[in-house]
């Protein structure tokens, strides 16, 4: 099986649904629509970490920072334990700071029932994160914890899944979905709840060329605030802000092409 975003659509093996990706007008559409109505709320990223840092014992997995994170979009990099998925986790709470505070929109991101709210979190393995076997089944099971009527919770399910073209998933099983359509199956779960800002962890991680250029194409269009941890440099090259991490604490705040290169000296 194949997806290819050029075309639009992806071509199925023998005994699987064809899903079509060439919704690109209502997809587009319904982008702006959401866009309009987070400008209406009021919904961006204000992101504050003061003095923020997290120790296990007598590990110091990351060391305390302070910044102000804002913007459409920004990269982390970093090697492996380094402290970057440690800094994102900070964020919507799941991971508690062991020193100073961290805030989301002015929530502190200590209390367990406001750190969600405006965040949404795709791991670095979406099906890890994909609960139920049946993906709209695993889109409305968030939605019922947040309290949404039968009516409003199939409408949300379908809002989101016409958004990104992908109906065709509703009924499959999480089992059965290549890693383009996990990882798309996972977005849909995660915003049909109404995060402003998107954390993903690795998203293009063992992905084929074309589902890599699918899913690069998804995060680019996404009219949420984006965070990305990443291995993949070329994702987050035009990023305007990639913070660095090494050894536990920031080792650059700046532009990709600046930061790529620092990185690339401390991993030579």
């Amino acid at each position: 099986m194949w997806l290819d975003p050029g075309r639009g659509c992806r071509q199925a093996d023998e005994g699987q649904a064809a899903i079509s990706w060439g919704k690109a007008s209502k997809t587009y559409h319904a982008a702006k629509r959401l866009q309009r109505d987070r400008r209406m709320r009021g919904i961006g990223l204000d992101i504050r970490f003061e003095g923020a840092g997290v120790s296990f014992g007598a590990r110091v997995a990351l060391q305390p920072l302070t910044l102000g994170i804002s913007g459409k979009r920004m990269g982390i990099i970093g090697l492996n334990g380094s402290g970057k998925t440690t800094f994102a986790r900070l964020i919507n709470g799941l991971t508690k700071p062991s020193v100073g505070r961290v805030t989301v929109n002015g929530r502190d991101t200590s209390d367990e029932k406001t750190a969600v709210a405006d965040v949404g979190f795709i791991f670095q393995s979406p099906q890890n994160q994909i609960i139920l076997p049946i993906v709209k089944d695993d889109i409305a099971f968030g939605l019922k914890r947040r309290g949404f009527s039968k009516a409003e919770i199939e409408a949300k399910v379908e809002g989101v899944l016409a958004r990104f073209g992908a109906e065709a998933l509703a009924d499959r099983r999480a089992h059965e979905l290549s890693g383009g359509e996990l990882q798309v199956a996972a977005l849909c779960s995660v915003l049909a709840t109404g995060p402003g800002i998107l954390i993903l962890d690795e998203p293009t991680n063992q992905l084929d060329l074309k589902n890599r250029a699918l899913v690069e194409g998804i995060i680019a269009g996404l009219p949420e605030s984006a965070i990305i941890i990443t291995h993949d440099l070329e994702l987050i090259a035009g990023f305007e802000r990639v913070l660095l991490f090494h050894e536990g604490r920031l080792a650059a705040d700046a532009p990709a092409t600046e930061a790529i290169a620092r990185y690339k000296e401390i991993a030579a």
